[in-house]
């Protein structure tokens, strides 16, 4: 039997009087592709030296090349399984098994900043505004806290690690969030999103785990696919909307329960009459029993143990009735 050897390496046996050649399998180098990848294509595209009106029209761009055609508006599902696929993607190769997300407002200083803001204050309105956000200052502390705590958990044995920090990326209570974890030199999640005025990440998310969305509804998604526990400080309508959301998921039973710990009793009852929808009919007794309040990291940590060493969450679940 004669051999012959292909171009590529590969040694060919002559079959003889069968006709053709067969591989020989005694040394197999066998490619691992045999088509070209996105990238060499796209390269040389990029590189192409020939132009004409034809390669110079936008119809001759690679569709993955393309802005014009991906900001299409017809294109909008893609871009909607863009932006799930790529933070998914991302999380899953840094072993992100599970999250602990923080919400909460943008506004509230670090208490080594809260006198300024005060000084700044130019009538007596801005004045007492001021004063109210100082005094909520402390939870910049606590949201700080929490995130070393949370960063202090150890991976399961496969790898995945396990209550990282996720906050929406910005300043105030999410960079504290940011910042806690970095300090206990872990890992933690920025998921910012575009605004007409300008938002960077603040400095202490991870730069692999800094996200930016188009779509509020896939941020809120990515907040929550892992989420294992949530802490909600003080905040405005973005704190509202995304925890109202989160109380709902859970009351429908379309997510199952998880600890909710709402930081400052007083704030929250104050701007949310809770007993008030109970009395008029439109929740259910039981459904404040999804969410806690507390008011320092130690206690809200203890209640994230204590619901997942109960096996089955708190001990009133809130999918029970008690009318």
């Amino acid at each position: 039997m004669r051999t012959a050897r292909g171009s590529n390496g590969v040694a060919w046996a002559d079959l003889g009087a069968r006709g053709g050649y067969a591989p020989r399998m005694t040394e197999p180098h066998i490619p691992d592709r045999v088509f070209r990848t996105s990238d060499e294509d796209a390269a040389s595209a990029r590189d192409a030296s020939k132009t004409t009106p034809q390669t110079a029209h936008s119809a001759y761009r690679l569709a993955f090349q393309d802005p014009d055609f991906l900001l299409r508006e017809d294109l909008r599902p893609v871009r909607f399984q863009l932006e799930l696929l790529k933070a998914q993607t991302l999380l899953d190769e840094a072993e992100v098994g599970s999250t602990f997300v923080f919400y909460g407002s943008a506004r509230i200083p670090e208490p080594a900043k809260a006198d300024a803001l005060v000084a700044a204050a130019a009538n007596e309105r801005q004045r007492r505004i001021a004063e109210r956000l100082k005094a909520k200052s402390r939870y910049y502390e606590e949201a700080r806290k929490l995130a070393r705590l949370a960063s202090a958990s150890p991976p399961y044995p496969g790898g995945e690690k396990q209550f990282v920090v996720c906050s929406g990326g910005g300043p105030a209570i999410m960079e504290a969030a940011n910042r806690g974890a970095a300090e206990a030199g872990a890992d933690s999640i920025g998921l910012n999103i575009v605004l007409p005025h300008e938002q960077a990440p603040n400095d202490y998310v991870t730069p692999a785990l800094s996200f930016q969305f188009h779509y509020f509804a896939l941020r809120k998604m990515h907040f929550l696919i892992r989420a294992r526990a949530v802490a909600v400080f003080p905040g405005g309508f973005g704190t509202f909307d995304e925890t109202f959301e989160l109380l709902t998921l859970i009351q429908t039973g379309k997510m199952a329960p998880l600890p909710v710990l709402l930081f400052g009793e007083d704030f929250w009852t104050r701007v949310v009459d809770f007993d008030a929808l109970i009395e008029e009919g439109v929740i259910s007794p039981n459904d404040v029993e999804i969410f806690r309040f507390v008011e320092s990291a130690e206690e809200a940590w203890a209640m994230v143990q204590e619901f997942y060493e109960e096996r089955v969450g708190w001990k009133i679940g809130p999918t029970q009735t008690l009318i």
